[in-house]
């Protein structure tokens, strides 16, 4: 971050589309440290005010306005990650990283009736790096390794300037990486074609609409495991339902609770997921791991504030 500030500087301050085309960059590098949507917006608007709180002279100073931004960025979410922390040891159940859907099937983006991209889910790019499955392991991480990970191994950015951004030395954040690098490989399954996950996927939403419990137990893995996020504010699960038998009965009746529930395939965070509708409202996003030919892991996201892009503004039923 370069912000010399020498009397009779002749630079003229960043225009505002070069400092708001920075933008999509820092929701995305914040949604990958934050695991939730609203608080990358949080954390990228406090980025912006701290920019807009300087003084014409000093911004305009500033070499990089985008190293800039990055390093602001990047710092209020550790901040809030340690806060987050706090927080989500008083959630009420499994906290789920917030979840997104392509950018053609979000409730008002622009396969939903808008011409321009206006919603800042649509700005995530779904790649591998908000797949559920390794952001569920990012959780784990401790903000430093998260920080170190997201930086050097998803945005490439070298040591060096890693080190710069987060105060630690490049050795320090080289370490920080290689420990959530191995976090990352003993958490990976072998992962099917995206053809083989989508017929997965259907599979399963045809057995859980037909009640056919067999079925759902041959699609699941014996070890499998489901964790539903409520927020205590919608009935789920508060522990992880672990075994394929006890998922499918669960699911089940949860269907049978909510007749009239209808079965969507949508993507989920760039893989294969289901939908659950209920009453013409978003009740449950579900993204699922699969090793090939099971299902091994499902996260049922429920709550209602995690589930913005998913849904019209309307109460969901208890």
């Amino acid at each position: 971050m370069n912000t010399p500030s020498e009397p009779g500087h002749d630079r003229t301050e960043p225009g505002l589309s070069t400092v708001v085309g920075e933008r999509r960059q820092l929701i995305n590098l914040a949604y990958r440290l934050l695991g939730s949507l609203a608080e990358a917006e949080d954390a990228v608007q406090e980025t912006y005010a701290r920019w807009y709180a300087m003084a014409p002279g000093r911004r305009a100073d500033i070499v990089s306005p985008g190293a800039w931004l990055t390093t602001v960025a990047t710092r209020v979410c550790l901040d809030l990650l340690g806060s987050a922390r706090v927080r989500r040891e008083r959630y009420v159940g499994e906290w789920i990283p917030e979840p997104l859907p392509d950018r053609t099937e979000w409730i008002g983006g622009p396969g939903g009736g808008r011409e321009e991209p206006a919603d800042p889910a649509d700005w995530v790019t779904l790649d591998e790096s908000v797949n559920m499955a390794l952001l569920v392991v990012l959780e784990a991480m401790t903000p430093a390794e998260r920080v170190a990970f997201v930086l050097h191994d998803v945005f490439r950015y070298p040591f060096p300037e890693v080190a710069g951004i987060v105060g630690r030395t490049p050795a320090a954040c080289r370490q920080l990486a290689s420990s959530a690098r191995r976090r990352v490989r003993a958490a990976q399954v072998p992962t099917a074609p995206r053809a083989g996950q989508a017929a997965l996927v259907r599979h399963f939403k045809e057995a859980w609409e037909a009640g056919d419990i067999a079925a759902l137990v041959g699609l699941l893995a014996p070890d499998a495991a489901m964790a539903a996020d409520g927020g205590g504010t919608v009935g789920t699960a508060l522990r992880p339902v672990v075994g394929g038998e006890r998922i499918a009965r669960y699911l089940i009746h949860f269907a049978g609770r909510a007749p009239g529930l209808t079965l969507l395939e949508r993507t989920v965070n760039g893989r294969p997921g289901l939908v659950a509708r209920y009453a013409g409202v978003t009740a449950t996003v579900a993204a699922f791991d699969v090793d090939g030919e099971r299902v091994t892991r499902i996260w049922a996201v429920r709550n209602p504030e995690k589930l913005r892009p998913w849904t019209e503004d309307r109460p969901l039923p208890r």
